[in-house]
């Protein structure tokens, strides 16, 4: 049995022995739009690229640097190669946080030039753990912690056709540039879908049931 994937652009690649060389954003770009966060357990398609998207816009929201936005578009670009694992299983998958550590650091040297710094690593796990808050409850109905995270934007989760969520996916990468600060305007980008009157907004301003959950048994 082969040891390695063959990825949407025909390369041979080895998850367990991975190859810089080999990571081509087309190819994270084309997976991350067809995984589907909670494994697939949400009403509704929701990517892993279309929560990424949303990352981002909170970086920009939030006027972090170009290197924090770019990590946050690029933070669970691992799961191209190793696909989106729900968090229960992967606490008692022996070695499967070094594998995919390894390759997210990997990732980011190759995009970023370098890996995370500490506080860089830290705003990103702030960002992406808000807006996994935010989807479970908007998808679930359940509140994982007792307060509300703090979030600038309001996230949108309904998602857009795969290949125009692909495609922005591309056009946010391109379109940073991580050797520049953060520009004093923002110009955000949101996933286009669903008109206005049928999108399905946050339930900010409801008072939710009692169903406050322990984080580790979320995705």
């Amino acid at each position: 049995m082969a040891e390695y994937i063959t990825t949407f652009s025909g390369i041979n690649f080895y998850p367990l022995d991975p190859d810089p060389e080999g990571i081509l954003i087309e190819d994270v770009a084309h997976s991350l739009a067809r995984l589907c966060r909670a494994n697939g357990h949400y009403d509704g398609f929701y990517s892993v690229a279309a929560h990424c998207i949303n990352c981002y816009e909170e970086a920009c929201a939030r006027s972090e640097s170009v290197r924090v936005r770019l990590a946050c578009l690029l933070h669970d670009a691992a799961e191209a190669y190793i696909s989106d694992i729900p968090r229960p299983v992967k606490m008692d998958l022996d070695g499967i946080d070094v594998i995919e550590n390894r390759l997210l650091s990997m990732i980011y040297t190759r995009f970023l030039g370098s890996d995370l710094t500490e506080y860089e690593a830290q705003t990103v796990k702030v960002i992406d753990d808000a807006m996994l808050y935010y989807e479970f409850y908007e998808f679930s109905g359940i509140r994982l912690i007792e307060e509300f995270p703090y979030v600038a934007t309001t996230p949108l989760f309904y998602d857009d056709t795969i290949r125009r969520v692909e495609e922005q996916y591309l056009e946010i990468f391109h379109a940073l540039d991580p050797s520049k600060e953060a520009p004093k305007t923002v110009t955000k980008l949101r996933l286009k879908g669903a008109p206005e009157e049928e999108r399905t907004p946050l339930r900010l301003k409801e008072e939710p049931a009692d169903t406050t959950e322990d984080a580790s048994a979320t995705v």
